[in-house]
């Protein structure tokens, strides 16, 4: 008899493949950036009333539709019709997009640091052009030269992101263990004084007001992003029906504690009115400002010279260049075309027109991937072009996605008791075991993601500040608006008979 978990995922692995997908540095650095040592208690909520329940719904949503390629899509349209499924899945995508606007601006910050050991680009200048609109105009040149090259099958740069992985985890683990010796040598004595305020209130004066602070559950809420993609391997997994519920509730208290932790280990070299209090330090560079500080304490705690400590203090700076420079181009590569076209070719060809379904020779639906770097082009000029400085422009592609992240678990989570209420479908993996705890556990998670969303929306309105709030939702409302126009034109342009959700498998 063949044994049927040969070559599947076990315990070790399964736990380590959450934590590599969805853990990041950077993720500390921005909300020691943000809360201070505030965020440990954001974060954790959002461990144990966002990531660990929504990670097991997905598992079910894997399991139950493992023969269907359609990804969340499936999911979706299995649960509450095809539809909201288009709606919601287009959201998806678009969470995708905004995230390329982001880092085709973001990028070229490690690239800066890999040279300089610190973050320049705040005095890039072009032809009379600010640095803002300068990085803009590179950012959109990059975006039409990914595009390009990926049409063309230029994928291989993408084993990047396997080598920035572990050259992440890597750094992560020197940083834990740097920051602890440290501390040691330190007794204890922390740069940014831990007391009891300091657990619910933040430095930062951004974050002083009570919906300032509820709005930051959507950071903790990105921090855990990612993990829908762990529901469909939970066929792969070895005994699934034990492993995996163990493998997530063990993951959720590892990346729990290396949250919390890093969170607590920056304020040991940083104290956030000295290196993060000031203009030159933003959400795009704060990563870098903490790793070169922590070099440069370690050089004084090694009794080095000041020059000498400012040297090591640029070489932690560019390593950390290198490292997230070289994660990012390969993240950029594969995910110009995977998402779009993960969602093109699983949804239904019927909605789409030929041409944008249509595969080249490499593989990958070129035009509908033009209409793609269009958009993002037409958005990054229209950010950077708007008139913000650099501390306001980091913020507002945070918050893009942020919130563009987050809307997507609304559809996700709000669709799960609708799943559950078919009876036609075999449940390989079941976690939710009766209606009470599904729709219990359901509205408190959907009601956590919605409270964050509308907060960080509220945020800046509540300040007059009309640019970030118009970018913060602008993304998730008109792509769904995009969407709901698509479908019923689509639908009445080819007279489409929409199945009932019964007859989605």
């Amino acid at each position: 008899m063949e044994n049927t978990n040969q070559h599947k995922i076990g315990l070790v692995g399964l736990i380590l493949m959450v934590f590599t997908s969805i853990y990041g540095i950077s993720n500390t650095t921005v909300a020691y950036d943000q809360m201070g040592y505030g965020a440990i208690l954001w974060y954790v909520l959002g461990a144990i009333l966002f990531f660990l329940p929504s990670v097991m719904m997905f598992a079910e949503y894997g399991s139950s539709f493992k023969e269907a390629h359609g990804g969340i899509y499936s999911w979706l349209a299995g649960s509450i019709g095809e539809k909201l499924a288009f709606i919601g899945t287009f959201i998806w995508l678009s969470g995708w997009i905004v995230w390329l606007v982001s880092e085709a601006s973001k990028i070229w910050i490690p690239f800066a640091t890999m040279f300089s050991g610190h973050d320049t680009t705040q005095s890039w200048h072009f032809l009379g052009l600010n640095s803002i609109q300068t990085i803009g105009l590179i950012a959109i040149v990059f975006m039409i030269a990914v595009t390009f090259f990926s049409t063309h099958g230029i994928n291989q740069i993408a084993r990047f992101a396997a080598f920035g992985g572990i050259i992440t985890l890597t750094i992560t683990a020197l940083f834990l263990l740097i920051s602890l010796v440290l501390l040691a040598v330190h007794s204890g004595h922390l740069a940014q004084p831990f007391t009891a305020r300091s657990i619910i209130h933040s430095p930062n004066g951004q974050f002083g007001s009570p919906i300032a602070i509820m709005s930051f559950i959507v950071y903790a809420i990105f921090a855990y992003g990612g993990m829908e993609t762990m529901g469909g391997v939970v066929d792969n997994v070895k005994d699934s029906s034990k492993t995996f519920p163990r493998a997530m509730i063990i993951s959720t208290i590892i990346m729990l504690v290396a949250y919390s932790l890093g969170i607590f280990l920056w304020g040991v070299s940083a104290n956030w009115q000295a290196v993060l209090g000031n203009k030159t330090s933003d959400l795009g560079n704060v990563l870098y400002v903490l790793m070169n500080n922590l070099g440069v304490s370690i050089g004084k705690t090694m009794h080095l010279s000041g020059a000498a400590s400012i040297t090591m203090g640029n070489w932690f700076a560019r390593v950390i260049g290198i490292e997230e420079f070289l994660s990012d181009m390969g993240a950029f590569f594969v995910l110009v075309y995977s998402p779009l076209k993960s969602f093109i070719m699983g949804s239904p060809a019927k909605f789409w027109p030929k041409k944008m379904t249509k595969l080249n020779k490499f593989g990958v639906p070129a035009f509908s991937m033009w209409i793609q770097a269009i958009i993002v082009v037409v958005i990054i000029f229209a950010v950077s072009f708007g008139g913000s400085n650099a501390q306001s422009f980091y913020t507002v592609l945070q918050d893009m996605e942020n919130i563009s992240s987050a809307v997507p678990y609304l559809f996700l989570v709000g669709a799960f008791p609708f799943f559950k209420k078919r009876t036609d479908l075999e449940r390989p993996f079941v976690f939710f075991k009766n209606k009470t705890m599904t729709w219990s556990i359901t509205i408190i998670t959907w009601f956590v993601i919605l409270i964050g969303i509308i907060f960080t929306v509220v945020e800046p309105l509540s300040i007059h500040d009309y640019y970030t709030a118009f970018w913060t939702v602008i993304g998730p409302v008109f792509f769904a608006l995009v969407a709901w126009i698509f479908y019923e034109v689509s639908v009445k342009k080819r007279k489409i008979d929409v199945p009932d959700i019964d007859d989605i498998d």
